[in-house]
């Protein structure tokens, strides 16, 4: 289920999970942070009521005057909710409070499903990475409609496996209603902790299970990495030398393999 892009527009990738607490919003804050720095154009939409990706790029509450909300209730123009961040080359769609009743007001709206990728369709980026809800309501079917490819992180625990199925049973539901075209660019390990017996038995079942489809880097339990966002920053700028940084750089590159090929900005 490996993605292939054939044209040169944006790339677009949903970095989703309906399990909480899985690492997906430090995923997507990083792996955006390491592909502005390898030259990529990179637009990151966040796209959860809880705003954590803003945050954690340094985006505050005050600084939201426009967000993901009106680019998908009111049809605002990319252009205008759009803002650049402290990260050369990354920009981003914040998120406001005001997305939590956007579940409830797309029921009843036209093309209720397609909104985000309409509203994307005009984009200049090279690279888009939509961080998901931990939901699969009306909010992560946009995503997932809009994008190319699916990246899964998934939490090294007993349950992981329970979850993940869940989850590709929506995905063939996308395609098949939605979005014929969506792939899963890879499943990441999140929260490995090599002292744990039971996160080496996770992990070996998902390899087991999906193949090649899993990366190989793995991101490991980190303090750093749940700093970071406290100081409005990737981890990768706020200590790029700790171990979770560094396994995000790692990751980037794996990505990036998986990819097709990108003119880099000018």
């Amino acid at each position: 289920m490996y993605f292939v892009n054939k044209g040169p527009a944006m790339i677009r990738i949903a970095v989703a999970n309906q399990k909480g607490g899985v690492g997906k919003t430090t995923t997507a804050i990083n792996l955006a942070t390491a592909l502005a720095a390898t030259g990529w154009r990179t637009l990151l939409v966040d796209l959860d009521p809880q705003g954590n990706a803003s945050t954690g790029i340094g985006v505050g509450s005050n600084d939201r005057e426009t967000s993901s909300y009106e680019l998908l209730i009111d049809q605002r123009p990319l252009a205008e909710v759009v803002r650049p961040t402290r990260i050369p080359g990354l920009d981003i769609v914040p998120a406001t409070v005001d997305l939590s009743g956007a579940e409830v007001e797309l029921v009843g709206v036209d093309d209720r499903t397609g909104r985000l990728k309409t509203a994307l369709s005009g984009a200049s980026h090279d690279v888009c990475l939509i961080d998901c809800p931990p939901s699969l309501g009306l909010l992560t079917l946009n995503a997932l409609s809009a994008a190319d490819t699916l990246l899964v992180p998934l939490q090294c625990e007993f349950f992981a496996l329970e979850g993940l199925s869940q989850l590709l049973k929506t995905v063939e539901q996308v395609q098949q209603r939605f979005n014929p075209a969506l792939g899963i660019v890879g499943v990441v390990l999140t929260m490995f902790d090599r002292r744990n017996r039971l996160t080496d038995q996770v992990s070996t079942d998902v390899r087991q299970c999906l193949g090649g489809l899993v990366f190989d880097t793995v991101i490991p339990r980190n303090v750093r990495l749940s700093e970071a966002p406290s100081h409005g920053l990737p981890a990768l700028v706020y200590d790029h030398a700790c171990a979770g940084s560094q396994a995000y750089m790692a990751l980037a590159r794996e990505l990036i393999g998986r990819l097709p090929e990108r003119r880099m900005a000018a």
